[in-house]
């Protein structure tokens, strides 16, 4: 029951993002497949290959490993060459862009597109993917809590803890696979133990100075090369 309640909120928003988009009407019978079996909420990291703008959405021709498929998100800024991560998707066959008058064999509705990291840069699986150290960022630690350095130094300690940490917003991502991402630095650690990835229902500017407060967890593997050996995941957050 709540994977189909799930299911049709999804399907739901997708109609929406579709409505949006000018004359961009899905037409779901013989000709448009659209069925639970065509939900997806696979981790892809894929390079833009073509990009088709159609009124508030934009159509992303991608590779994923050698192999190139049509993917629609709400409109982006976004360029050939570039990467895309994506974990929401949604497929429809024969599916026809009023806006384009195209016709696309397959295409995936997605629901989370952002913008990502290359896959040289993700081979390594056990990288964390963070933002270079900011030596302008000097942060005092949160009473009671514990510096960025400090969580990596004594991560096996602090294993499914709750802690809180201060640190100023470096890099946000909004829902990806369902959560915000937040990169915080407070000036301490070194390249590698410098920034911390903090998951919340809530988000925060690039540059605020917030207080997170969250259950410690270590080698997290999210898939296509998102490995992070300590993140706060679930995290309240306080901006200061």
């Amino acid at each position: 029951m709540r994977k189909t309640i799930i299911n049709f909120l999804f399907i739901s928003t997708i109609a929406i993002m579709i409505a949006c988009g000018e004359k961009e009407q899905p037409q779901v019978d013989n000709q448009t497949q659209m069925n639970d079996k065509s939900m997806s909420t696979t981790v892809h990291n894929v390079l833009v290959e073509e990009k088709l703008d159609a009124g508030n959405y934009t159509y992303l021709k991608v590779n994923e490993n050698g192999n190139s498929y049509w993917i629609a998100v709400n409109k982006m800024d976004i360029n050939p060459n570039e990467y895309v991560i994506f974990s929401k998707s949604m497929e429809m066959k024969n599916f026809k862009s009023e806006v384009l008058n195209r016709t696309f064999d397959s295409v995936l509705f997605v629901d989370d597109a952002a913008k990502s990291t290359s896959e040289e840069q993700l081979k390594s699986p056990h990288q964390n993917i963070a933002t270079s150290k900011d030596g302008s960022i000097s942060v005092n630690p949160v009473d009671g809590g514990y510096t960025i350095e400090q969580i990596y130094a004594k991560k096996s300690s602090l294993e499914s803890k709750t802690i809180k940490v201060r640190g100023k917003v470096v890099k946000v991502n909004e829902n990806i696979m369902g959560t915000n991402w937040i990169h915080i630095q407070d000036g301490t650690g070194s390249q590698g133990t410098h920034d911390l990835l903090v998951t919340s229902n809530e988000s925060a500017k690039v540059g605020s100075v917030i207080v997170a407060e969250g259950k410690v967890i270590l080698d997290k593997d999210f898939g296509s090369g998102y490995f992070y050996n300590v993140l706060l995941e679930n995290s309240k957050i306080k901006v200061e």
